[in-house]
């Protein structure tokens, strides 16, 4: 275990500063720091960040992102935060950044803890638990704009998991944290759960799982969104962008659903699918 870095009021000068290498692995690099932390980068992201209630280990400025620090003041100027503020030059930040025109302000933010069993609560403003559960979503947007659905209609908590097929992007990359704005800092979320057993624990805990399905191979069996009741506790299980969910997962789910559409075009995107899934939750759980 490192010793703790300790910041300094000066700008960090060096690109082989030891603060710039831990925002270079984390924004550029897309990896956790050695404390867990990850990289968000932006200002809208980084005010998510410091509301979001998680642990900051940094906040870092470029010479011309000090004109965001009157805007993230509130969060950053309080005497009893204990994360340093750095600042270093434009072209030092850009080393750093993932994106292609950085706005020269980021932040090392270490997301909330979760276990399966944080999932099975009922939160207390709740009619249940509502679960996503993205089952080889390989395409980083597609992960963070399904995270970001969920959050909108009142998910309750969202889990991750590989297939045989493929795995699911880490919905706290750089790519993905950009695209769910930051809703993955606010939502219990398990990374890299085994399929099998999330799937026996949704059993024991009384959690129905609900499958989506893009074809008609089993169109008789296949629920509209209206016809749920979204006010169970329920585990909706989003599957690959091409594939969908294997076959087996989508006959052992207790029911399986589809979208129905005035005219048949190959299949929604995934994130396109769960946000109208999650609506017809929404509208029954609000009504609830």
């Amino acid at each position: 275990m490192s010793s703790p870095i300790k910041s300094s009021p000066a700008p960090l000068a060096s690109r082989d500063n030891r603060w710039l290498k831990l925002f270079r692995m984390a924004l550029r690099g897309g990896l956790p720091t050695e404390s867990g932390s990850v990289g968000v980068e932006g200002v809208r992201l980084v005010e998510e960040a410091l509301s979001s209630g998680c642990k900051i280990e940094a906040v870092l400025f470029s010479e011309s992102g000090q004109r965001h620090h009157a805007k993230l003041a509130p969060f950053i100027d309080r005497p009893e935060l204990a994360f340093p503020v750095l600042t270093t030059s434009d072209r030092l930040f850009e080393g750093v950044a993932d994106t292609e025109h950085p706005q020269g302000i980021a932040a090392l933010v270490v997301p909330r803890p979760a276990q399966l069993e944080d999932l099975f609560a009922v939160p207390a403003h709740k009619c249940s638990p509502l679960i996503v559960v993205l089952a080889g979503v390989q395409d980083p947007g597609n992960v963070g704009t399904i995270v970001r659905t969920a959050v909108a209609f009142g998910a309750t908590g969202a889990v991750t998991s590989a297939t045989g097929q493929s795995g699911t992007a880490n919905p706290f990359s750089p790519k993905a944290l950009r695209s769910s704005a930051g809703a993955a800092l606010h939502l219990p979320l398990v990374h890299g759960a085994a399929l099998g057993i999330l799937l026996a624990q949704f059993k024991l805990n009384n959690i129905s799982t609900i499958a989506t399905c893009a074809h008609d191979d089993t169109a008789q069996s296949l629920a509209a969104p209206w016809e749920i009741d979204w006010c169970q506790p329920i585990a909706l299980l989003v599957g690959n962008e091409g594939a969908g969910l294997p076959e087996d997962i989508v006959h052992s789910a207790d029911a399986r659903i589809q979208i129905p559409m005035e005219r048949r075009v190959e299949s929604l995107n995934a994130a396109a699918a769960a946000a109208v899934l999650f609506y017809e939750a929404f509208r029954q759980r609000r009504g609830k």
